[in-house]
């Protein structure tokens, strides 16, 4: 055993780039560098950051060099740094008397140079130092850091709330940046039953961080929270919309969404599978939501990888500013990934473009493009939730083009999907690899976008038990406080009800 300098260079700088690394011996044996540990914790809030396990084996975070101690011999080096880069997997040989390792990474692609910048829009319990690590390591421009108030275990068995970050809020400023990375602190607010939403960008904390639960009373709304996250321009994005508790699936955020105070849907890393949520989101494309996708990894532990779900937004030649990321992703100019890049335009509309307006039955042309260092197996464009037209990945890196000529005879939504049944190891379940853009909106003239009338009665029937729970359930101090929660699930009935008009739509023909 002797102590190896490593260093890793960007190929395009020749200077030492952060990085996720691996260092195996012959038998398996993983050698963590000096100030990492072979071993450590995995649970939710325990000392998180600098090491990540992945399917069961040990990585860590270098900022492009480390020390370690390796033995003489054949040596197994892991190298990743994100989707855009080609991932390494090299053996090289230490003999007797080697002092240092030298490798290079080298993108395959450069979304930048297009204009397209790639976050997440959700992590916990890092310190902002250890999230600016591991963004840089995994090619992320934006981690969204939120404080979230949690259980935290103390002597003789006791538990105790705390909130890790809270101190390092910045709002609508990075608390941490280098070289084209930024780690912005926000925070996550929780109701357990009506569910949590990530305040992005706001000017200030907005409390309560939690309210309700056994011990506490329902004498606040989600709705407060969205209405003080948007007085200074916060983004609210709708965290784990797959919250399902007290008999029901949705939670606020469905009323919050529908009343326009939410304004984006998330994708997480939690899912069995990315799909699982998909079928909301249609859903409520499909009764006239105009509502972009997010992607955040939800990370809150050493067994998950920032950035495993990850928001790629379009900048549209403006320069790199947390300000501008967050307009990007309300504007629409989005795409959500584990893994591939999509790029899509209708008549040259990118996503969260302006609607395309154009006259019944002539067609739309269509340009859908997805790469991939990861192995996928099909490109498809979406019509309103439905997939209309596909196309097979070959190559490697995995590539598929899919141009159309798309007929129309109604308003619709249109979007560009990837998938494949290739796993990516991540907990608690492995993730098929998936990206999915945000809407392009078409409209025709003179034909409004009609509503899915099967969609309406599925939200009202959710809406309705959210009520049912707040005459019933819900810890009010007061008739006012029910009556103001009560308030908010009825006026988004009457938004159900006034956007009911009947009637299927069949407004997308085959492609030409």
């Amino acid at each position: 055993m002797h102590t190896v300098h490593v260093r890793v260079n960007d190929a395009a700088t020749g200077k030492p780039t952060p990085c996720r690394v691996r260092f195996t011996d012959a038998e398996g044996r993983y050698y963590a560098p000096f100030g990492r540990l072979a071993k450590f914790a995995t649970g939710r809030n325990q000392e998180v950051g600098g090491n990540v396990l992945i399917g069961m084996k040990p990585h860590t975070y270098i900022d492009g060099t480390c020390e370690i101690r390796l033995p003489v011999g054949p040596i197994h080096v892991e190298i990743n740094k994100g989707p855009e880069y080609t991932p390494q997997r090299l053996q090289v040989n230490v003999g007797p008397g080697k002092l240092a390792l030298r490798f290079t990474v080298e993108r395959w692609t450069n979304m930048r140079s297009e204009g397209w910048y790639s976050g997440d829009t959700r992590c916990h319990f890092l310190t902002p130092h250890a999230a600016l690590l591991e963004a840089a390591a995994e090619d992320l421009a934006v981690a969204n850091l939120l404080a979230v108030e949690c259980q935290t275990p103390g002597p003789f068995a006791r538990s105790f709330p705390a909130v890790p970050n809270l101190l390092a809020f910045s709002g609508q400023r990075p608390a941490l940046e280098s070289s084209g990375h930024l780690v912005v602190v926000n925070t996550r607010n929780v109701h357990p039953v009506l569910g949590s939403l990530g305040l992005l960008n706001c000017h200030r904390v907005v409390y309560p961080l939690r309210f309700g639960g056994p011990d506490g009373a329902d004498d606040w709304t989600l709705a407060d929270w969205c209405d003080q996250c948007h007085r200074k321009g916060g983004l609210v994005v709708w965290a784990d919309p797959a919250h399902e508790s007290a008999g029901f699936r949705y939670g606020e955020p469905l009323a919050d969404l529908i009343l326009g105070k939410v304004d984006v849907f998330e994708v997480d890393a939690f899912e069995d599978s990315p799909f699982d949520v998909l079928p909301d989101w249609y859903a409520l494309l499909n009764i006239g939501l105009r509502v972009p996708l997010a992607g955040g990894s939800g990370k809150d532990n050493n067994g998950m990888v920032l950035g495993s779900m990850r928001t790629y937004a379009r900048l549209s030649g403006q320069e790199f500013t947390y300000k501008n990321w967050i307009e990007a992703i309300r504007a629409g100019r989005t795409f959500v990934t584990n893994g591939p890049l999509l790029s899509f335009t209708v008549d040259g509309q990118e996503p969260g473009g302006a609607a395309t307006v154009l006259p019944a039955g002539r067609p739309l042309r269509i340009r859908a493009e997805a790469r991939g260092a990861v192995p996928f197996d099909r490109l498809e464009l979406i019509a309103d939730g439905k997939v209309v037209a596909e196309t097979a990945a070959s190559g490697s890196p995995a590539s598929a083009v899919l141009e159309t000529d798309l007929p129309v005879q109604a308003s619709c939504w249109l979007a560009a999907r990837c998938r494949g049944e290739h796993q990516l190891l991540h907990r608690p379940a492995n993730q098929k690899v998936f990206a999915h853009t945000s809407p392009v909106y078409v409209q025709l003239e003179g034909r409004p976008f009609q509503p899915e009338a099967a969609a309406i009665p599925r939200f009202r029937a959710a809406l309705d038990g959210m009520l049912r729970w707040v005459a019933e359930e819900a810890r009010c101090e007061n008739d006012a406080q029910r009556q103001r929660l009560a308030d908010i699930f009825e006026a988004a009935r009457q938004e159900l009800l006034r956007r009911s008009v009947g009637g299927e739509r069949r407004g997308v023909s085959p492609p030409v």
